[in-house]
């Protein structure tokens, strides 16, 4: 374990530059006076680390001095090569690096990494996007990734929900993939950052003018909160239901989180028929109708009663196109059964 820590501490030190005591104390999750004996074990070993005193002090590696070693192991080495989603490298132009840096640690890993590592590429593969639905077509993906990259200010031609188009002048903060989508999160130069659907730009134009990032954004910490608020926003209801055994192995298969919390809440099914009830967060009316007739025969919507009374008048309306009183609807000039000929 300690050689672990030496090891550790010793690439803080290289990736960081200079740390204090307490601060190399924090990251690896001991006393101030086990790094203290960890930096003279470091000295005896030979690896020059200087102790700055001051207001500004603390431990650095001497000008110039930098180690080989990646301190990986194995399991760290096969977790790289199972981040490297080929087909995002590949969408942001980064896929002939991908395979190059793959190829470069490969070869400077130990023997058994390195046997580890190609086992991960022959036996797990990352599959983006959803089931039944190719990728967006992400012509200008490159660029905007340029754009996020180098903090220039991107001007571009937008296609809206509505179909409509309109011109942007925007800060490009960060891209996210989601469901094997592509989505850009930007701030105008008077709005706060918003989403962008990256397969909706038509076109974009990265510019010379660079522009600051805000105080304190993240990335992550703002693609959760705006998917809370998109739930939040979606689910606007809810609807009591009763459904059969096969219609809670479906509930969560056709409504994901929503459906697994709604089995979650109802608890086990209960004896005799099997049926059961369950009140699931459901979207607007006219979605929530569609949705829930993809359950077919194995729900019933029994709250509220709008939404039970639109259900109902839905199905009646499929059943009168779909009638079967054994009436034959003929294409127009075709032959009907006792005319031209035809035996009645």
């Amino acid at each position: 374990m300690r050689a672990d820590r030496l090891l550790s501490l010793l690439l803080l030190l290289q990736s960081r530059g200079r740390m204090t005591a307490p601060e190399l104390a924090a990251e690896l999750e001991v006393s101030v006076r086990t790094i203290y004996r960890d930096v003279e074990a470091l000295g005896a070993a030979g690896v020059p680390v200087a102790a700055d005193r001051g207001p500004a002090g603390g431990y650095r590696l001497m000008d110039g001095y930098r180690t080989r070693l990646t301190g990986l192991t194995g399991a760290e080495a096969t977790s790289l090569f199972l981040a490297g989603a080929p087909g995002p490298a590949r969408d942001l132009g980064l896929g002939p690096f991908l395979a190059s840096a793959q190829l470069k640690l490969r070869a400077a890993l130990p023997a058994p990494a390195a046997g580890q590592a190609a086992r991960v590429q022959e036996r797990f593969h990352l599959d983006t996007p959803a089931w039944f639905r190719d990728a967006d077509p992400v012509p200008h993906l490159a660029a905007i990734a340029r754009a996020v990259w180098d903090q220039r200010t991107l001007r571009a031609r937008y296609r809206r929900w509505s179909g409509a188009q309109a011109h942007r002048e925007v800060h490009p903060l960060g891209l996210v993939l989601k469901g094997g989508i592509w989505y850009l999160v930007a701030a105008g130069t008077d709005r706060p950052p918003r989403t962008y659907r990256v397969s909706r730009f038509l076109d974009a134009e990265v510019t010379e003018e660079t522009f600051e990032r805000p105080a304190g954004f993240s990335l992550p910490a703002y693609w959760a909160r705006s998917a809370q608020h998109l739930e939040a926003r979606l689910h606007q209801g809810t609807a009591r239901l009763r459904i059969s055994p096969r219609g809670r192995r479906l509930l969560p298969m056709l409504f994901g989180a929503a459906g697994a919390r709604a089995l979650e809440a109802a608890g086990p099914a209960p004896g005799g028929d099997g049926w059961s009830e369950v009140e699931l967060s459901v979207e607007a009316e006219p979605v929530a109708v569609g949705d829930l007739l993809r359950l077919g025969t194995e729900a019933e919507v029994l709250a509220p009663e709008s939404l039970r009374r639109a259900v109902a008048d839905t199905v009646t309306e499929l059943a009168r196109r779909y009638r079967t009183s054994g009436e034959v609807h003929m294409p127009s000039g075709t032959d009907r059964p006792g005319e031209r000929g035809v035996p009645s």
